[in-house]
């Protein structure tokens, strides 16, 4: 990491403006090669600073609620794509206003809101989401064709007589994976659902494609979608909202204190609980530069969270040298999933937000306070 970090708050999330460009470089090199609209699906990066940026090479957003939709909506100001397990009525109609595709997630919805989308003031091109029953998530907690799954309709509950008015399908099994999952999935797709594709307009390939990892398969990428838009003439969609932001931020920490308890345990000014949630949900261990495995280097530490929950613990790590009082500790790959996710139990002020181009150097975007805190209680 090149980026003087001295003058920066801590904690914070900082996002190298570089990495992201480069990023979406690689997914306009996927859309000029295939003809597919990328959209970047805010659940994953909602960083709206960089939405300038990312309009640039993407099409719009995507979007799971009326606040994620008006956000696309007045901050990029491209295409608005909406999907919801379930839509809330009296949201409905400040959500028409917003969208440009509207996806249901049964026929149940599209019959419910059908009158009211076909009167909104602008056309708005609504799909169905259909669930393949084919995905190779290993982990339940993101696997939207799990057993008993809420997401989407299986083809046993496909119902071909009410489709009028219905432009696309749209569907979403991938989680972090490489084309050559999403070609098996296209093959299940076209088995179940490839008769009714002839009559669509588009169909959305969901999100979970890791396009900007260094060992994702391009070409098989473009050779997908290419063989879906010729087969059955249909504009093709995809998703991503982790490859966009993937392996362009960071999360600056603080050593606040360390301690012995049958091992080093340092506690830093971050929290596992707070700031970056899927460590305990997925559960997984981010990496963290100058930082080794347990034993790799002299001195091993147990790193915890600053909340009063026991598992507040992001992981253990060695270091070449003893942990100290005001130590700099830098997480990487902390663009996605943590701002979108982050929360303030325990009264734990949020991190701020940062930005580094080689212009202007570090910006810092945002800082919370106490009434970030007070005003979202009552």
């Amino acid at each position: 990491m090149d980026i003087d970090i001295s003058n920066l708050p801590s904690p914070a999330y900082l996002v190298d403006e570089r990495l992201l460009t480069k990023n979406l470089e690689t997914l306009n090199y996927v859309q000029e090669k295939s003809g597919a609209k990328i959209l970047l699906a805010q659940k994953g990066f909602s960083m709206h600073a960089m939405y300038p940026l990312v309009g640039k090479y993407l099409h719009g957003v995507t979007s799971s609620s009326l606040f994620e939709a008006r956000l696309g909506f007045e901050e990029m100001g491209k295409e608005v794509h909406v999907y919801a397990p379930a839509y809330v009525d009296r949201e409905f109609d400040e959500l028409l206003r917003y969208s440009d595709h509207m996806v249901f997630n049964s026929f149940d919805q599209w019959n419910r809101f059908k009158e009211r989308v076909q009167n909104a003031p602008k056309k708005i091109s609504c799909g169905i989401r259909v669930n393949p029953e084919y995905s190779e998530i290993e982990v339940p907690l993101y696997d939207p064709c799990y057993n008993f799954s809420r997401m989407g309709v299986t083809l046993p509950n496909f119902r071909p007589d009410e489709l009028d008015g219905i432009d696309g399908l749209h569907f979403h099994t991938m989680c972090e994976q490489n084309s050559d999952t999403l070609e098996r999935t296209l093959r299940v797709v076209e088995e179940k659902f490839g008769p009714y594709l002839h009559n669509m307009k588009w169909l959305n390939f969901g999100g979970g494609h890791h396009i900007t990892r260094p060992d994702y398969d391009l070409e098989t990428l473009i050779k997908c979608i290419l063989h879906m838009k010729e087969t059955y003439n249909v504009e093709i969609y995809l998703e991503p909202g982790e490859a966009i932001a993937l392996n362009t931020g960071y999360l600056v920490a603080t050593v606040l204190d360390t301690m012995h308890n049958g091992m080093d345990i340092a506690i830093l000014d971050t929290s596992a609980e707070c700031h970056m949630p899927d460590v305990l949900a997925m559960p997984y261990r981010p990496g963290i530069i100058g930082a080794g495995m347990p034993g790799e280097f002299a001195h091993t530490y147990r790193l915890g969270g600053m909340t009063c929950l026991a598992g507040d613990v992001i992981g253990d790590y060695s270091f070449p040298e003893p942990l100290k009082y005001g130590d700099k500790l830098i997480f990487t790959d902390m663009a996605h999933y943590s701002m979108v996710k982050n929360h303030m139990f325990n009264g734990v002020n949020l991190p701020a937000i940062a930005s580094y181009n080689e212009e202007e150097g570090i910006k810092v975007i945002r800082e919370f306070e106490y009434s970030d805190f007070s005003g979202r209680l009552s």
